[in-house]
């Protein structure tokens, strides 16, 4: 007997935080800060100054942004900064791990006949992708950066870009991140969402909710699986 086809067919995933693991970025930010827990207001504001970037119509991708979060937050703790430590904040950001809820979560969604595709606002890279280099790259028809259409996430190009370059209506995209903000953007775009609550996210109760929603990735999978096929 063939599969059912899936109501929204395309899943969508954030790559940062959703499928690879940016607590490994707290050492760096323990050592230059004396707190790990500076690495989420670095992310938070990163988020920030890129929407900003969209909103004034400039860009620069999410990587230089990054570093130059970092230099601000640095100026305003008095903290000294090498080129070194930029460095490595900027190659690490490049090769984060994954989850270990990711690879039997893309599995069980692949095998239940949904295609498979990432949308981040990282840049691409000259060599191996960030998921490339985490050992998810097979798993993924297509990896799509916002650097294609200049403009950050939660924009609506940003979604829309996977629906061109695809083929499909965004009604078919099923957005999975672990931000709000995203799931957000994915809704006002007229796609479909689903929400991981990883350590240190959780809901927005504000405007429209996805309709998944999971603390880990096969929780969500489960629910995708249930809900669209």
């Amino acid at each position: 007997m063939p599969l059912a086809v899936p109501r929204h067919r395309v899943i969508v995933f954030d790559v940062n935080e959703t499928l690879l693991d940016i607590t490994v970025l707290e050492p760096l930010f323990a050592l230059l800060f004396g707190a790990p827990c500076v690495m989420r207001r670095w992310f938070a504001e990163l988020v920030l100054y890129s929407e900003a970037f969209t909103l004034s119509g400039r860009y620069r991708d999410f990587v230089d942004i990054g570093v130059a979060v970092l230099k601000m937050l640095a100026s305003i703790h008095a903290v000294p900064l090498s080129t070194r430590d930029e460095a490595q904040l900027a190659d690490t950001m490049r090769r984060l791990p994954p989850h270990r809820d990711v690879e039997p979560a893309l599995a069980m969604l692949g095998d239940a006949g949904f295609r498979l595709v990432t949308l981040t606002n990282s840049p691409p890279c000259a060599g191996k992708s960030p998921l490339d280099n985490a050992g998810l790259g097979h798993r993924f028809e297509r990896q799509f950066s916002v650097d294609t259409v200049r403009r950050f996430k939660p924009s609506p190009d940003a979604y829309d870009l996977v629906a061109r370059e695809l083929g499909v209506e965004r009604a078919t995209l099923r957005l999975v991140a672990a931000h709000p903000w995203d799931t957000l953007g994915a809704t006002a775009a007229g796609c479909a969402a689903a929400l991981v609550t990883r350590p240190g996210n959780a809901v927005l109760p504000i405007g429209p909710q996805p309709d998944v929603l999971g603390p880990d990735l096969l929780t969500v999978a489960e629910k995708i699986v249930a809900a669209d096929s």
